[in-house]
């Protein structure tokens, strides 16, 4: 449907125009792309839900954390990531809680405060919190999780449109395995391990 102006631009014989207006067929094509994901083994590792680049790591931000004490990585997904979200660790969502708020740009220190939606997983009587937040261009997370489900470490659980963020919170006694800067891929990278038990 997206590539029907681009065919009818070139049926009426203007080439040009026809190519840019095939720009946006393929952007679309290149933002929902699912590839899939072979997550490590490894049961004490948090795995980044997102492919993008983190832009925080550490102790968690009061303002932006849920109740209690996290540590906290941020990834900041621009358009041209891979926009399917996956889950950081296997186990069982506790919940999700939808949580309305702004659409300041997902890069920005506000955006703390946008829309997002949080899954709670319970992993071998650990708590980790994934947040799927939306930006300025993106507006609509989907989650395709519920509470009760059980979930493997790297599965999708839904998706963000259009440039976002994720955050995800993981115990104190957790380590960081990742810094600002880094750049990480959903499903692939340790961005944490969990203290073990």
């Amino acid at each position: 449907m997206a590539a029907l102006p681009a065919l009818l631009a070139w049926g009426l014989g203007d080439g040009t125009l026809a190519l840019v207006l095939l720009a946006l067929p393929i952007g679309i094509a290149l933002f929902f792309r699912d590839p899939d994901r072979v997550s490590p083994p490894d049961v004490d590792a948090v795995l980044s839900p997102a492919d993008g680049r983190v832009t925080f790591a550490g102790d968690a931000k009061p303002e932006e954390a849920p109740p209690g004490s996290w540590r906290q990585v941020t990834i900041f997904l621009s358009p041209l990531d891979v926009h399917i979200n996956r889950t950081p660790v296997s186990g069982t969502v506790r919940r999700v809680d939808y949580v309305p708020g702004t659409f300041f740009a997902a890069y920005r220190p506000e955006a703390g405060r946008n829309e997002h939606s949080e899954i709670w997983l319970e992993h071998d009587g650990e708590t980790i919190v994934a947040r799927q937040v939306v930006g300025l261009m993106a507006r609509r997370v989907v989650c395709r999780v519920k509470a009760g489900d059980r979930v493997a470490a790297g599965a999708r659980l839904g998706l963000m449109k259009f440039g976002s963020r994720m955050d995800v919170f993981v115990p104190m006694s957790a380590s960081l395995a990742t810094c600002q800067g880094t750049t990480v891929r959903g499903g692939e990278t340790v961005i944490a391990r969990l203290a073990a038990r």
